[in-house]
């Protein structure tokens, strides 16, 4: 026998909502119904007849809640292989009657940690005997059915119809509360790995020992990066792990796609590219991908503004690339994207005069809204995002094995241009020194090695992802053109070398800012006060690999 009819449930359910319907249809279609606390409250309420687990235990709920279920009469219930005659012939002679239903959700510990609650009130937020109950309930799915979430209600009331849930139906919600436990209690663990420094190595690193995170399929994707390979599109579930996305920051993973042919694998991650590069500034900032790496990057007195200066950088590697905006896509800026070609768009908000414009022209158009990042949030009068205080983490599997870094954001002392040491040159007027800013935050967005030429707030050639600095410099050169004489230029790293300082110079670049640290800053300085060119060391890097 496959079904087995729910003549008992046992109901225990943080979240009351849906509750006082299912335990009417399992009263209705006579299941007698065990429950605790506040749970057995809210079902007599409904004028439900239910046997509380104190009555059923003889011991009354005690130490503020904390031990309600873990009990014999209640485990043993859940346990029992009812296909095995020595548990039956032991629960008759113990006076225990089996379960057929666990209904069961859990302390809400994800929520109140984001909450900004206390540690105390963290802690009593643990649940203890839920997840025991349906731990034991899903190894027990031979014989009785476990709920772990309000969206599986209606599959009871279902079941209830028809008779009992199916083994195979069993089995899926086994394996659904199998993952409802791990993901909890990753989220318990990330939270005392980030709270507490239980060894020595992360009392001196800062790292903690353990991060733990659970991910759920959230979409099956046409095609990897080629063809030939499969791939999904996953969501963090936990909130409470460090580094991924929490409140207000659900990321590109959870941006709402209001118009548009599916994403594709590249799409995702060209998008997430395109949203760090346009978030790096508070003003109105338009990025457009091709490949991870920009076509384009520029800032403006408006987003339509900032979007044409960005195509102007390399109109031919836009064509059919991905563009970021970091404040709302006005009807203006869908006018200029009209003139080329996009596969998605993303950006905090679209005017309805926008999408109208952009689907009227292009019927598979990915549009995507997707809230600013948390790190981005409180841009400063300056123009520029506010990064303080930002300890999110950044992770990349390896073979047998995942590195972990902090994420590399616009933050350090060295970014701002009031600490960059004047190297080489005169002292760089205010015009010159905003474009220089505006460079050394534009370049973050390159695939190192690289180099971006930017003039009036727009990157106007870039090299990017050369294996020497000098083949960045030409490529940088090269897609400029005309547009590298009077320009200013930012290196993610120092010269090891004059030689790619030198193909600036020769183009007509007149302001450089770059890390310094090189064992020969000395021939850079010399090259950059030979040609006369103002030259600043920033002190800090930004690799993009």
């Amino acid at each position: 026998m496959t079904r087995i009819p729910i003549r008992r449930a046992l109901l225990s359910v943080w979240d009351k909502t849906g509750l006082p319907e299912l335990a009417r249809a399992l009263h209705e279609a006579g299941a007698e119904l065990v429950s605790t606390g506040n749970t057995a409250a809210a079902i007599e309420a409904a004028g439900l007849a239910v046997t509380r687990v104190e009555e059923l235990t003889g011991f009354p709920e005690c130490l503020d809640g904390r031990v309600k279920t873990l009990h014999p009469r209640v485990h043993a219930g859940l346990l029992a292989d009812t296909m095995n005659p020595d548990h039956n012939q032991q629960l008759i002679d113990l006076g225990i009657a089996p379960f057929q239903l666990l209904v069961s959700t859990l302390y809400p510990f994800e929520q109140t940690v984001a909450s900004g609650a206390d540690h105390d009130a963290i802690i009593e937020k643990i649940d203890i005997g839920g997840p025991a109950m349906v731990r034991a309930a899903a190894k027990n799915h031979g014989s009785l059915a476990v709920v772990t979430d309000i969206a599986q209600y209606d599959a009871v009331l279902k079941a209830i119809a028809d008779g009992g849930f199916t083994l195979e139906q069993r089995r899926r919600l086994a394996a659904a509360a199998y993952a409802h436990t791990a993901a909890y209690d990753a989220a318990v663990s990330a939270w005392f790995a980030a709270s507490y420094a239980p060894d020595e190595v992360a009392i001196q690193t800062g790292w903690p020992d353990l991060i733990a995170q659970v991910w759920t399929r959230d979409d099956t994707l046409r095609y990897g990066e080629n063809p030939h390979q499969r791939a999904a599109l996953y969501k963090a579930k936990s909130t409470a792990a460090p580094g991924q996305a929490g409140p207000g920051d659900a990321g590109i993973a959870g941006a709402a796609v209001l118009h548009g042919k599916a994403m594709s694998y590249n799409n995702y991650v060209d998008a997430d590219s395109a949203r760090r590069a346009a978030f790096d500034f508070a003003g109105p900032c338009v990025a457009i991908i091709k490949h991870s790496n920009p076509c384009g990057i520029a800032i403006g007195t408006n987003i339509a503004t900032a979007y044409a200066k960005a195509l102007e950088c390399d109109p031919l590697s836009a064509y059919g690339g991905v563009i970021a905006a970091n404040s709302a896509v006005t009807d203006a800026m869908a006018e200029h994207i009209l003139t080329s070609f996009a596969e998605v768009v993303i950006a905090p908000d679209f005017d309805p005069a926008a999408i109208e414009i952009l689907t009227g022209r292009f019927k598979n158009i990915r549009l995507l809204r997707c809230a600013p990042p948390a790190w981005a949030a409180g841009g400063e009068a300056s123009g520029t995002a506010d990064r303080s205080g930002s300890a999110d983490f950044e992770f990349r599997p390896v073979s047998g094995g995942m590195l972990a870094q902090t994420a590399d954001r616009i933050d350090a002392p060295g970014d701002d241009p009031a600490a960059w040491e004047l190297k080489a040159g005169a002292a760089a007027d205010a015009a010159t020194l905003a474009d220089l800013a505006f460079a050394w935050r534009a370049v973050r967005a390159v695939k190192s090695n690289a180099i971006l030429l930017a003039k009036d707030g727009a990157s106007v050639g870039v090299g990017m992802g050369q294996v020497n600095r000098v083949d960045s410099s030409r490529l940088a050169v090269a897609r400029a053109g005309d547009r590298a004489a009077g320009s200013v230029a930012a290196s993610d790293a120092f010269f090891p070398f004059p030689d790619g300082f030198e193909i600036l110079a020769e183009a007509g670049v007149r302001a450089v800012a770059e890390p310094g640290g090189s064992i020969r800053d000395g021939l850079v300085i010399e090259a950059a006060e030979a040609a006369g060119i103002t030259l600043y060391f920033t002190g800090v890097r930004h690799f993009f690999h």
